[in-house]
């Protein structure tokens, strides 16, 4: 199956992936090397099998969902601000992300990660 190769495109695929949980289909977006970072420079995992890993062990949490709140696209870098769900060990809730990826030939070479605000919801 073809698929369109500009960088919007790259990342979109990735966040569908990661919103279905389809570790498969999220690692066919990443180079073999790929890199992720929390920004600006600690290295969180390197090449496919740290990424399957890091991406398996989240893909657990039941309520894990991301909705794209915002997208930057210039040139071969691309900037989501998502919102984020997931189980934190203290509970349900959410975290604001700003993700940056660097696509080269079609694939994420690199991707950033920076946390912002993080809300727990009030248990019942």
């Amino acid at each position: 199956m073809n698929h369109p190769t500009d960088p919007e495109s790259v990342v979109q695929r990735q966040f569908d992936a990661f919103n279905s949980r389809d570790v498969d289909a999220l690692l066919s977006v990443y180079a073999e090397d790929a890199q992720l970072f929390e920004h600006p420079s600690k290295l969180l995992a390197s090449g496919s099998a740290e990424l399957r890993e890091r991406y398996a062990a989240r893909f657990q949490e039941p309520n894990l969902h991301a909705v794209l709140l915002k997208r930057i696209v210039a040139g071969a870098t691309v900037v989501d601000h998502e919102k984020v769900t997931r189980t934190f060990p203290e509970g349900t809730g959410t975290v604001e992300l700003v993700m940056i990826y660097e696509v080269k030939a079609g694939r994420i070479a690199k991707a950033w990660s920076i946390a912002g605000a993080k809300t727990v919801f009030a248990s019942p």
